[in-house]
């Protein structure tokens, strides 16, 4: 009868101690954001996915040298490029992320001595299908120059 009386009152200081720590902490501030209508700014140290940079013109900086191809160590970097009839220098026409593959390890940042590269502040990348994560980098330029 004793532990009866001892469980129902180790049960209550319980739900009293639970009940006073939800009572104090409800007349806190918030520290969440209301995340559809907020956005959370990224740090500047932030590593989102590659992206091209752009030159004065508008146009990618990358001169198909093929650096960063080869010091991505997870392979998920194609990139191609034709030289033009009279040109001087090749001109990049094709720029694929596999982001599946990408570790975020910045060797292909680091590996560029043009600069044509650089990670994104873009975090907001759910999706349930694979190919959404198959980045045209060419293309996502020539979008976020419209």
């Amino acid at each position: 009868m004793v532990a009866y009386f001892t469980e129902i009152y180790t049960g209550l200081m319980s739900l009293f101690i639970g009940m006073g720590i939800t009572f104090k902490e409800f007349f806190k501030p918030t520290v969440t954001v209301a995340y559809p209508y907020e956005t959370l700014t990224m740090s500047s140290r932030y590593r989102g996915h590659i992206e091209l940079v752009e030159d004065e013109e508008g146009n990618p900086q990358c001169v198909v040298c093929g650096l960063c191809e080869k010091a991505c160590p997870s392979d998920c970097i194609t990139l191609a490029g034709e030289k033009p009839e009279g040109g001087k220098k090749k001109v990049l026409t094709k720029y694929m992320l596999d982001f599946t593959k990408c570790s975020l390890c910045g060797s292909c940042v680091e590996s560029c001595s043009f600069g044509a590269i650089d990670f994104s502040k873009e975090y907001n990348l759910a999706s349930t299908k694979k190919e959404d994560f198959y980045f045209d980098l060419l293309k996502r330029l020539e979008e976020r120059k419209k």
